[in-house]
């Protein structure tokens, strides 16, 4: 009888302190705490069985999450290096198409001279045409009034300068990058609350309020249009370019320009939207003669991700849009198939580590890293996915969703960053 009752103790025990029960009591006690919607799964990806689900059906605004299915389907379209540019030559004319490649003179990413050169060396009158382009500027649920902040860059079939305009101080005089832009310039008096770099809504006027700033350094989304584009890619080029309207015909050649996980490096680890929406678009190119998100989206769901156990909302790259809604347990599916597919060498240099320069750099600080995955925030959202990596060496496939939450996202961050560590030491 004894030890029966020894037996039956040990057996509480072992499931009082399960990950499955204290993922579940923390997890609980965190909603209670703030007052939101948490969803969370836990994979065993070498047992290939889930630890643990708490509402992993359940939908959430995965924010940036929403990059790692625009990681996925560039990995599955794009090859090695990115397209760039469409071209045919006639007689004493180059005609060329962009291919979305965000890559051209953007100073967040690696990008190397083989655009510019095969432009301003060329000997041939050149033209370029937009026919292919067909997507609206922003995505849809994009708030509107973030069209002033760098994170909202427009998208467009040839970004170049990352379609965006820099504010530089230099020699006590304000100035624009690119220059172009000087003409659209003007600094306002100081105005009490009101600091930095303002452009028009629906155009590129720009005005600097100088108040009390220190900063030497502002960057704002310039307003797309073909001839703000040809114009600045002329005065970049120093030849002149032309604007035509031409449809892409099937006779073209295509110019690759960038080592495609370079930009990945920097879409997974510092989150950056411009560059997911264009891998959209780049994605879309590839499948169809049309730059738009749309066709991308369609296209992956249903070639590559089929075999989730939740469907998507899915409507932009980036995760700006309010509108995307997936499942923890989608999320989990995703960076399963990705493990498959890519060596873990290659893949976890690409993604946002724990303690090391990107978004999750403060947070999850070891010797040895353990977390490597994707972040995502919006106001009142927070989530995070990924690979954890245990003490023991167990590898976990992880997403920790958050919504509706109104305490300061540190105080989200922290709970997250305690049940994740107790993992990581514990199994």
């Amino acid at each position: 009888m004894r030890v029966t009752f020894l037996l039956f103790f040990l057996l509480i025990g072992l499931v009082a302190c399960s990950p499955k029960a204290y993922i579940s009591n923390e997890l609980a006690k965190a909603e209670d705490q703030f007052h939101d919607h948490i969803g969370f799964m836990l994979y065993d990806l070498k047992g290939k069985k889930s630890i643990v689900e708490y509402n992993s059906s359940t939908y959430f605004t995965p924010a940036s999450n929403t990059k790692i299915f625009t990681f996925y389907t560039s990995l599955k379209l794009l090859g090695d290096s990115l397209p760039s540019l469409k071209y045919v030559e006639k007689n004493d004319s180059l005609i060329f198409w962009g291919l979305g490649d965000p890559s051209f003179l953007y100073r967040n990413s690696f990008h190397n001279d083989r655009i510019y050169n095969f432009l301003s060396q060329s000997k041939k009158k050149l033209f370029f045409s937009s026919s292919n382009f067909s997507e609206e500027h922003f995505g849809p649920g994009w708030a509107w009034d973030d069209y002033n902040e760098d994170y909202s860059v427009e998208r467009s079939p040839l970004p170049i300068f990352g379609n965006l305009v820099s504010l530089v101080k230099k020699k006590g005089n304000w100035v624009t990058q690119p220059l172009l832009f000087m003409n659209h310039f003007s600094i306002a008096d100081s105005v009490k609350g009101k600091t930095g770099l303002k452009r028009d809504l629906d155009s590129n006027n720009l005005t600097f309020f100088p108040h009390n700033t220190s900063k030497q350094e502002w960057q704002v989304p310039y307003n797309y249009s073909n001839d703000l584009l040809v114009e600045l890619l002329a005065d970049t080029v120093k030849k002149q370019i032309t604007e035509v309207n031409l449809p892409l015909p099937k006779n073209t050649k295509t110019m690759k320009s960038i080592p495609n996980d370079s930009l990945y490096s920097t879409l997974m680890k510092v989150s950056d939207n411009f560059i997911a929406e264009q891998l959209l678009l780049a994605c879309a190119a590839k499948v169809s003669d049309t730059l738009n998100t749309d066709i991308a989206i369609k296209y992956s769901l249903e070639h590559f991700l089929l075999d989730l156990p939740d469907d998507l909302r899915w409507v932009d790259g980036s995760g700006l849009s309010r509108y995307n809604l997936f499942t923890p347990r989608s999320v989990v599916k995703i960076w399963q198939k990705i493990y498959e597919e890519v060596p873990q060498e290659r893949l976890f240099k690409l993604l946002a580590t724990g303690g090391q320069p990107g978004t999750l750099e403060s947070f999850y600080q070891a010797d040895k890293p353990f977390v490597f995955g994707k972040t995502g925030s919006l106001s009142n959202n927070h989530c995070l996915s990924g690979y954890l990596i245990t003490k023991k060496g167990k590898i976990f496939i992880f997403s920790f969703m958050n919504s509706n939450f109104v305490a300061p996202s540190r105080e989200v961050r922290a709970m997250m960053q305690r049940v994740l560590t107790h993992l990581h030491d514990n199994y």
